[in-house]
This record gives structure tokens, C-alpha cells and sequence, in this order.
């Protein structure tokens, strides 16, 4: 492909989301001269508006823990464990952006797709760096979690490589399951109940009913925002074959998923309330973040106007897990 194509860096900032961008114009046929990626330019590539769906997990997680074994002879706050836990999900989200900038990018996928910089689409980043760049995320999260799992169960190691190669295999390899509607679905199970119920269990060496629901939410709502980037991309996407859940169900059927997907705290909330106390409802204050996230979606935003969907509705996610975690460590 000949024609030039651009790429914007958005970011949303203050309380009424203001977009701020910066635009990166490139061409298919001659990117960029020297591709040596600033700092800002590979922070911007681990797109940090994600970085909620790697704490969340871990913050619920560490709560649920705390409040199985207080009291016990188990009890204590493992917190050298927690922030184990922390770096295994941190550096997992940051490998699995790196890895889809880079399988995204050299399958064409990203040449026409609106939204944040992409180091390899943009041609500011040889493929081969951004691999490597993945590859290096992955490596210390194989690292903190073979530590982690050494200091509680050793077969979390096997669970550790399932989840980096599924990150990698998300875009990567001859058939990624990304491109065939499993990206929600895997989302939910890595982000949400792995990563919570994981931290729960190498901080309190079982889990309970409070840590299953919380890994529900926490799952539901990362899979409201991978859902909400892949609504904002299914023009490109359809002309690309990368066939998403998005695409399968269309504009209109994927956004009602995404209301069901993020209001999920808020029916945690109340399960919460009955099976554990009453102060869980505090969890209900994040119904005004959840309104305010869902307000492009609701409107009919497309393309870029979706964009700060991504990053309101992981601080509401943040926030409810904040929240949440609070409450169960005051009740212990």
C-alpha cells in the first residue's frame, strides 16, 4: 500500500475526558527514516489506559485474601506476595500490547486503524524491536511468577506458561484466536478470575465465594474494554479479516454487551452485601464513573471518540476494586 496514513496518540485527561492528541503521519512504502522509538513513544506503545485490567485483579485479589485468613493461624498480609503478583500482571499486559502492536502490525492489520500509536504500524519501530520488547515483558513476569509460585504452589508455573502463551497467541502465530471472537472471553478468564483467584490463593493458599465473585467483576469489566476497542475498530477490522466478537455481533448487539459487561459490579456488589456484609454497597458508588464511561457508548461514538471508554471505564474498575478491597479487609 502506497497511501499515507496517520496515527494519532490520544489520551483523555480531567473530568470532562478532553482529548488531547498527537498525530503521526507515516507511509506503508517509507516509514520513518531511523526507527528509534523515544521513551514517550514506547510508553505510549504499552498503552497504559490498560494497565487498570493488570492492578484491579491483583488489589481484589489481595483483599479476598486478607479477608479469608485474618484471624486464622494463616492470617497476615502477604504484601511481598501481592506485589509479586503485581509485576507477573503488570508485565503480562505490557507484553501482550507490545505483542499485539507487533503481530497487528506486520499482518497489516493496524496500516488503516484508528486509535493510540502503534510502534510497528506507524513504522516508528522495527518489528523485530517491538518483538523483542514483548518477548523481554514476558520474560519477567515468567521471573516474578516462578518466584511466586516457589513461595506457594509450584504448580503455578504451569499456569504461568499457559498465561504467556496465551498472551502471545492472542494476535500472534498462524491462527490467533483474537482474530475469531475469543479475545473477550479470554480476557475474562486471564484477567479476572485467573488473576484474582491466583492472587487470592498464593496469598491465602485457598479460595471463597468472595474471591469467585470479585474475579467475575473484575473479568467482566477488562472485557468491557477490550470490547469497547474492538467496537471502536470494526470498520477496519471487517476490511482486515481480523473477525472479532465486535464484528460478529455487529455496532448495536456489541454495545448492549458492553452495558452488561460493565454494570457487573454493580450485581457483584449486591451478591457481596448478602454473603458478606452489608458494606460491600459502598462498591455502589462507582455507579456515576460507570455512567460517565458508558456515555460515548451510549451516544453512538465511533472511531476515535471512543477512545476514552478505554481508560474511564478502567479507573471505575479501579475504583470498585479499591473500594471493594476495603471493605473486605475492615469486615475481617
Amino acid at each position: 500500500m502506497i497511501m499515507g496514513h496517520q496515527r494519532g496518540l490520544c489520551d483523555s485527561a480531567g473530568a470532562h475526558s478532553t482529548m488531547v492528541c498527537m498525530t503521526e503521519t507515516t507511509t506503508a512504502a517509507h516509514p520513518r527514516e531511523h526507527n528509534h522509538p523515544t521513551l514517550r513513544e514506547w510508553l505510549a506503545g504499552a498503552r497504559p489506559h490498560t494497565w487498570a485490567n493488570a492492578f484491579a485483579p491483583v488489589v481484589v485479589g489481595t483483599g479476598a485474601a486478607i479477608h479469608t485468613v485474618y484471624g486464622t493461624a494463616e492470617g497476615g498480609m502477604h504484601l511481598w506476595r501481592a506485589f509479586l503478583a503485581g509485576v507477573v500482571a503488570w508485565s503480562l499486559i505490557i507484553g501482550v500490547n507490545y505483542a499485539n502492536d507487533y503481530s497487528d502490525g506486520i499482518r497489516g492489520t493496524d496500516n488503516t486503524r484508528s486509535g493510540p500509536l502503534r510502534l510497528v504500524g506507524s513504522g516508528i519501530a522495527q518489528p523485530l524491536q517491538v518483538k523483542l520488547a514483548a518477548f523481554g515483558a514476558f520474560g519477567v513476569a515468567a521471573v516474578a511468577g516462578t518466584v511466586l509460585s516457589l513461595l506457594s504452589s509450584w504448580w503455578l508455573i504451569l499456569v504461568g506458561m499457559v498465561c504467556i502463551v496465551a498472551a502471545w497467541f492472542y494476535t500472534g502465530g498462524k491462527n490467533p484466536y483474537g482474530y475469531s471472537g475469543w479475545g473477550e472471553i479470554a480476557v475474562f478468564v486471564f484477567f479476572g478470575l485467573v488473576a484474582v483467584l491466583g492472587t487470592q490463593f498464593t496469598q491465602a493458599g485457598r479460595v471463597d465465594i468472595a474471591g469467585v465473585v470479585g474475579a467475575c467483576a473484575i473479568g467482566a469489566m477488562s472485557a468491557s474494554i477490550n470490547l469497547v476497542n474492538n467496537l471502536r475498530d470494526i470498520p477496519t477490522d471487517s476490511q482486515t479479516g481480523k473477525i472479532t466478537l465486535a464484528v460478529r455481533l455487529g455496532d448495536a448487539k456489541t454495545r448492549v454487551l458492553y452495558y452488561l459487561l460493565v454494570i457487573s459490579p454493580l450485581v457483584v456488589t449486591i451478591i457481596l452485601s448478602v454473603v458478606v456484609t452489608p458494606w460491600a454497597l459502598l462498591g455502589l458508588v462507582i455507579i456515576p464513573l460507570v455512567y460517565v464511561a458508558s456515555g460515548p457508548v451510549r451516544y453512538g461514538a465511533v472511531g476515535p471518540a471512543l477512545i476514552p471508554v478505554l481508560g474511564t471505564t478502567g479507573r471505575a474498575m479501579l475504583v470498585w476494586a479499591t473500594l471493594t478491597t476495603a471493605v473486605l479487609i475492615f469486615v475481617s
